[in-house]
């Protein structure tokens, strides 16, 4: 074979082939993610800007943040929605070992004292409750982040490109699953707080802690305790809130069992 021939060839593409244990992956690291780097156009400048935001997700799995209208990074979403998040918290040893995944975004401002505005305040304080203190400040807003696509790095060659779909559930009433949201988390907290520890410690193995449910979707369920939080999935998405009771009632007795 000639050099002609040989320098022809297509470079070897280095993204894998998306499945389900992708998906699985970079809908747990939004889910899961306390924080993440942001990164927009600086208003005025054009000049590429990063800041660090506190993060939830709304109930379909769209990143949430509340930022102040101040800051250099909401001036910039305003100016120009299109950004990235980047998500992925690393652990001990190298920091490029760890999975992360890069969001495509276009920010869209939340209108307060809409219906979106309360669902989104009640499941960001549910994550960051010390940002009661400041939530209802004139200056500050929410941000719904609507993803486009997503790079995947769930670590040394492991690289994904995935899109809307793979990264997003799909919710027929959102007004009907955020108010089942909302009832269900406070019982579970008031009354099953024995139940949630299960779920936490027995099958997640996460450390003995105060746990809490923070949020609910038809996926699957948050847990955190302090700084710690952890995505409890569900066998199967759920296809309607009305299934919800079954599934945590069958959670609980197969942590028992266990």
């Amino acid at each position: 074979m000639s050099n002609r021939d040989e320098n022809s060839k297509e470079p070897k593409s280095v993204i894998r082939p998306t499945d389900d244990q992708a998906r699985t992956l970079a809908k747990g690291l939004i889910r899961s993610a306390r924080f993440g780097a942001l990164a927009a156009i600086e208003a005025g400048t054009g000049h590429p800007l990063a800041s660090r935001v506190a993060v939830a997700t709304d109930l379909d799995g769209a990143p949430v943040i509340l930022t102040s209208t101040l800051s250099g990074h909401t001036k910039a979403i305003l100016e120009n929605p299109d950004c990235s998040l980047l998500v992925g918290e690393p652990g001990k040893g190298d920091p490029l070992a760890h999975p992360r995944v890069s969001l495509f975004c276009t920010a869209e401002r939340v209108e307060r004292g809409s219906a979106q505005h309360e669902r989104l305040r009640r499941r960001y304080l549910a994550r960051h409750p010390k940002a009661e203190l400041y939530v209802d400040f004139g200056d500050f807003a929410f941000f719904r982040l609507n993803l486009l696509r997503a790079s995947l790095n769930g670590g040394f060659g492991k690289a994904f490109e995935l899109d809307k779909s793979d990264l997003t559930t799909a919710i027929a009433d959102p007004d009907q699953w955020a108010s089942m949201d909302d009832g269900a988390v406070a019982h579970m907290n008031e009354d099953h707080r024995d139940a949630i520890k299960l779920y936490a410690e027995v099958l997640l193995k996460a450390e003995q802690a105060n746990w809490r449910l923070a949020c609910l979707d038809p996926e699957g369920l948050d847990l955190v305790a302090g700084d710690k939080v952890e995505r409890l999935w569900f066998g199967e998405p759920l296809g309607g809130p009305e299934e919800l009771r079954s599934t945590l009632v069958a959670l609980a007795l197969q942590a028992r069992n266990a």
